[in-house]
């Protein structure tokens, strides 16, 4: 596996925890916040400063890069670190996100998700495995699966519907996935405590090297926020490390650390 975590301190299952996070371009004490490289840049800062700042790990977005530069010219630079010229850790989330805030222009089926760019308006089709091929072709050392992430609000009936489609590409992305990077599951279910469990019993069975928290801060009052992130860290394996995705104000990482999150963008 190409990341280890050791748990320092922390044993309340939804309580604050110190860890450090193995990883092939270095080691990451958590909880830790990952500064986003969009477009494989940080904007308005070189990796040198933000070695400097002390940044050990740093997110980039699949769905922007595969839009633009594109995966075959990070291919051909050697990866994603060499491209961007960093020497640290990097994340990358699926394209689940961006893609499903496209509402008017994306079609979800079984299959996938059919979508058309915000740059030119050309179709493209992202499922499980290309989102896994594109991560591996980065070569960050975190990859995500493809996720369905819901607005706020939604009905229950779609939300399990949601967590249900989530929990088979999770599946199919573990089938699909083909080197040492650390590929971790994403929790769904909205503020539904139920179907959190649901999705977080789904996923622990594929016996994921980690866990993100996905569908928060999509709308919902921040105690509702709070309240679901504490049942879902509740659950989650006390050894692998939990990555809260796109929550990074920072009264959200205070809270967030309070309830047991390990990561954060």
């Amino acid at each position: 596996m190409a990341i280890s975590f050791s748990l320092i301190k922390g044993d309340d299952p939804g309580g604050p925890r110190l860890g450090e996070l193995f990883t092939p371009h270095g080691v990451v004490e958590t909880p830790v916040f990952m500064p986003v490289g969009t477009q494989a840049t940080v904007k308005t800062l070189t990796p040198e400063e933000l070695e400097e700042l002390g940044a050990r790990i740093i997110l980039s977005n699949t769905y922007h890069l595969y839009l633009r530069p594109g995966p075959d010219m990070i291919g051909k630079a050697g990866g994603l670190h060499r491209f961007m010229h960093w020497s640290g850790a990097i994340l990358t989330d699926s394209g689940g996100f961006q893609v499903f805030s496209l509402s008017p222009l994306r079609k979800v089926s079984e299959e996938g998700v059919e979508f058309r760019s915000h740059i030119d308006g050309s179709k493209h089709f992202l499922s499980p495995e290309k989102a896994v091929a594109l991560q591996e072709t980065f070569g960050a050392d975190i990859i995500m699966s493809l996720d369905e992430c819901l607005p706020y609000p939604v009905d229950r009936d779609a939300a399990i519907i949601s967590v249900d489609r989530t929990a088979r590409w999770a599946e199919r992305c573990r089938r699909a996935h083909q080197t040492d990077q650390a590929l971790f599951g994403i929790v769904q279910g909205s503020t539904y405590p139920d179907l959190r469990e649901r999705s977080v019993s789904r996923l622990v069975m594929l016996d994921f090297p980690g866990y993100a928290i996905g569908g928060l801060s999509v709308g919902e009052p921040k105690s509702e926020m709070y309240s679901a992130l504490a049942w879902t860290t509740r659950l989650l394996p006390a050894a692998k490390p939990r990555y809260l995705m796109g929550v990074g104000a920072p009264e959200d990482l205070v809270e967030g650390v309070a309830r047991g999150v390990d990561m954060f963008d």
